[in-house]
């Protein structure tokens, strides 16, 4: 048990330091209740090496024209199912390196959710609570950040490639906030050092000396951040070299793709590899109101060789075991095709696909009935699917917070694993 208090955070004006640690607003979190129970689960799976990559399609993807077709249906459109490698499970015929990881996939066909708006449901997919409740609840890679992070390490422990979530870490205070880089994996320009080594290493002596001296008389906790954002950033140069992947990227887009979203997975395999246990990377265009399915052919020319490779790639350094993958958006798509040729959003019965560490693959979980307008079996909530992931990386899917004097839980009251997804 141990406590933590965080007041309004006072951050630092540079651009650096608002790139790092944007706060989400300040709340006192009086005490970490019922911690322990999952601390020393936590710690174990820290100790794991637990990490987590969630691949976001943002806009939602259509399930209908990915993994749960539906051919020959008034629904199914034009695109056409491939066999994979595990007997009984098809996907779309664009994807056909995917179906040769089938044996790593857990599918979830039967998602239903509540917020069928994108801001609304990007947030609520991202911490699995409602956007209307009046507490600011964290993302995944915040909470994921809290409990698998080392914070002593020079790297940051949750980095998102681009600009998807609006949640950022909420109540756990601008510690666990989300470091932003490009959807290419590139740092942004103003992260280049100030000068030399030599020059570097004065300008941080002095600083270390005015913060000390300053600190002397001002104890309150807004400085106290303010020192510890200075000296995440200084750590992160010291770490930079971990995100140059000019020489090897030539070599991996073989396999990954030569597009940005194949190199932000491939940074997000070298981060994982590095130690850093929540990388998102996101994939821009699903949100086809018209043009459903040219937005979703080249949408997934683009995902099929990123995803796949990136799957290989941690099997073949023997990291997939411990590091979980999550591909998802915020909703997913109308069986109805309208009349742009597009599908709107859809909440009631729709996809997501897990694989690697915790998750044990080669299966399909629930159904949809055969236009694919309702689950059929074995229907999944956001709080289920949170207390699934947290489950496989080890961590407590019911840890309680408190925030003053009120109880918040990691996932909302009646959320449970599912079982059979977990190895």
């Amino acid at each position: 048990m141990f406590s933590m208090n965080t007041s309004r955070e006072h951050l630092g004006r540079r651009a650096f330091l608002k790139a790092t640690l944007a706060t989400a607003g300040g709340f006192a979190v009086a005490n970490w209740g019922g911690l322990f129970s999952s601390q020393s689960i936590a710690q174990e799976a820290a100790r794991q090496n637990k990490r987590c990559i969630l691949l976001w399609m943002n806009g939602g993807a259509s399930q209908i024209d990915t993994f749960d077709m539906k051919p020959g249906r008034p629904t199914g459109g034009p695109f056409r199912p491939i066999q994979t490698n595990v007997n009984g499970i098809q996907m779309c015929e664009y994807l056909p390196l995917m179906a040769q990881q089938a044996n790593k996939l857990a599918i979830i066909r039967s998602m239903r959710t509540q917020s069928p708006d994108h801001p609304d449901g990007i947030y609520h997919m991202h911490t699995c609570y409602r956007q209307n409740e009046r507490m600011p609840h964290p993302e995944i890679g915040a909470m994921i950040a809290k409990y698998l992070g080392n914070p002593d390490a020079d790297l940051p422990s949750f980095v998102r490639m681009g600009s998807v979530g609006n949640a950022g870490a909420g109540y756990l205070g601008p510690r666990y906030e989300p470091f932003h880089i490009g959807t290419d994996g590139r740092l942004p320009y103003f992260t280049d050092p100030v000068g030399n080594p030599q020059s570097q290493e004065r300008r941080t002596e002095l600083l270390n000396f005015m913060e000390q001296e300053h600190a002397r008389e001002h104890q309150a906790d807004p400085f106290a951040s303010h020192r510890t954002a200075e000296l995440r950033a200084l750590r992160l140069m010291r770490a930079r070299q971990v995100f140059n992947i000019q020489s090897e990227w030539p070599r991996a887009q073989e396999r990954y793709g030569n597009t940005s979203f194949g190199r932000g997975c491939f940074m997000a395999r070298k981060l994982v590899e590095a130690g850093v246990p929540f990388v998102e990377v996101g994939q821009e265009n699903y949100d086809s109101h018209a043009d459903n399915f040219v937005c979703h052919k080249a949408n997934m020319d683009v995902l099929d060789p990123a995803w796949s490779g990136l799957l290989q790639d941690l099997q073949e350094r023997n990291l997939l075991q411990n590091t979980l993958v999550v591909w998802m958006g915020e909703v997913g798509r109308t069986p109805q095709i309208n009349n742009r040729a597009g599908r709107d959003h859809f909440i009631r019965a729709w996809t997501i696909v897990l694989a690697g560490g915790g998750i044990r693959g080669g299966q399909l979980y629930g159904s949809t009935d055969r236009d694919g307008r309702e689950v059929v079996d074995n229907p999944v909530s956001e709080g289920d699917l949170f207390a699934t992931i947290y489950t496989a990386l080890g961590m407590n899917p019911r840890v309680r917070h408190y925030v003053g004097t009120r109880p918040i839980w990691a996932t909302p009251e009646g959320s449970r694993p599912v079982r059979a997804l977990l190895s």
